[in-house]
């Protein structure tokens, strides 16, 4: 779906339809676009996520992470993620302790239940390419949330030899509680239990990424939504949205506030606001998400 759309590129910049205001004056009229709003589209990225105190470096990385640090020279999770370990032991130490730092010891976090409840008397939908479950922790009607990059809370076949998906939390306690010599026993290492090639963490890096019957229900649920905008004043609130993946949000919305009039896109992010679209209707704060109270 999504690498097939909206990725031919237009050379007129956006920029120039954002407001010359402060940021506070920016997010005084993202409040009052919300407010007066038919429908909201929510496309959230990892930068919601680092605002909301989730990182994958700093401090609390290197605290945890010490003795992986120390023997492999990480220096953050996302390369700790590609890192060629020399057995499947020691690559599911490192990834369980990966999972239970970013998807299970986080509680949800304020910045996701103040998002949340500022939508909650709104008409919204939430896309998000995050797999930490923040949305879920945070109270989302999951009819209205769609997880596109999976979760880490789930293992898949890595072949993709079947589409069912199982819940991984007791099997990362016990990875975490067992681990030695930066490895895990060879007893707790996941296999399929169909074809018996290893077990994969639900999030997609390659072409066996599983789809099933309950990711294609979310798609569809957002596609319907999408759908029941036309002709309604709707807000494609985009938030840490960067360009690793930005054929699944990114350009999609800058599309739509393009192609529709009753559309407009809000875009906060540290980083990178501008767009490579000539969309006619948007706010385009360059800050840190530090504050989504839009009631």
């Amino acid at each position: 779906m999504f690498s097939k759309m909206w990725t031919k590129l237009f050379t007129p910049n956006c920029s120039e339809h954002s407001t010359k205001q402060d940021n506070a004056s920016q997010l005084e009229a993202v409040r009052n676009l919300i407010r007066s709003a038919d429908k909201i589209v929510v496309g959230a990225g990892s930068g919601l996520s680092t605002a909301a105190g989730l990182r994958h470096d700093g401090p609390q990385f290197e605290q945890e992470f010490a003795d992986f640090i120390r023997a492999y020279g990480f220096t953050d999770l996302y390369s700790s993620s590609f890192y060629p370990f020399p057995t499947t032991e020691q690559y599911w130490a490192c990834w369980a302790r990966h999972i239970q730092f970013i998807r299970y010891n986080p509680p949800a976090m304020p910045l996701y239940r103040q998002l949340l409840n500022s939508l909650a008397t709104k008409d919204y939908f939430v896309i998000t390419t995050n797999v930490d479950a923040q949305f879920k922790k945070a109270g989302c009607d999951l009819e209205r949330l769609f997880e596109v990059q999976g979760d880490y809370g789930l293992l898949q076949c890595s072949k993709r030899c079947h589409d069912t998906l199982y819940d991984n939390e007791r099997l990362v306690a016990q990875m975490v509680a067992q681990t030695h010599d930066l490895q895990i026993p060879s007893h707790l290492v996941p296999v399929c239990p169909r074809c018996g090639e290893s077990m994969a963490v639900h999030v997609r890096v390659d072409n066996y990424f599983v789809e099933d019957e309950q990711w294609h229900m979310a798609q569809q649920r957002y596609d319907d939504f999408v759908a029941s905008t036309q002709g309604k004043q709707t807000v494609l609130l985009e938030l840490g949205v960067g360009f690793n993946t930005p054929s699944i949000i990114r350009f999609p919305f800058e599309k739509m506030a393009q192609m529709f009039d009753n559309f407009t896109l809000v875009r906060i992010n540290k980083d990178n606001t501008n767009c490579i679209f000539n969309v006619k209707h948007s706010i385009l704060i360059n800050d840190d998400i530090t504050s989504l109270d839009f009631t």
